[in-house]
């Protein structure tokens, strides 16, 4: 059911009063003097009882109306500022490396580069080079960047 604007529903009420209020002025004037004979007044009985049921019915239609609950649309969360977001860095650039027979994880250089901000603005003091016998890999590591108050996120 569509929802009718408050202003166009005084219309409709506005206009309904000024319709009976002419139906009921143009009744009066009537050229021949009044007559009440049985007929006449089981004709007003009758209409005074329709007019009766139906100002009911409509009341009570008002009545069974109810007000649909106002639901709040799922609510987006906002992206964080970025002198929070700065501390969040890719899961997906953190790497094993094996070097002399251990396994070594690192936060690749050039993933980084790809999918995080502020490179730059990582502490030097956890930037490694490691080295095994195909490559030389450069990148951060990861314990020593959670010590600093940074984070492996998913994104």
């Amino acid at each position: 059911m569509t929802q009718v604007p408050q202003n166009s529903r005084n219309a409709h009420r506005k206009f309904i009063a000024v319709i009976l209020a002419a139906a009921v002025a143009i009744t009066g004037f009537s050229t021949a003097p009044a007559r009440a004979d049985s007929d006449d007044i089981a004709k007003f009985i009758a209409g005074a009882a329709i007019l009766g049921i139906i100002g009911a019915a409509i009341n009570d239609r008002r009545d069974d109306r109810r007000e649909r609950p106002h639901v709040d649309p799922k609510p987006h969360p906002k992206p964080l500022p970025p002198r929070v977001r700065r501390y969040d860095l890719p899961a997906k650039c953190l790497t094993n490396i094996r070097v002399r027979g251990k396994d070594r994880r690192l936060l690749g250089m050039r993933c980084l580069n790809r999918n995080y901000d502020f490179v730059r603005k990582l502490p030097n003091r956890c930037y490694a080079e490691l080295e095994n016998r195909h490559k030389s890999r450069r990148g951060y590591r990861p314990g020593c960047l959670r010590k600093h108050g940074y984070r492996l996120v998913r994104r």
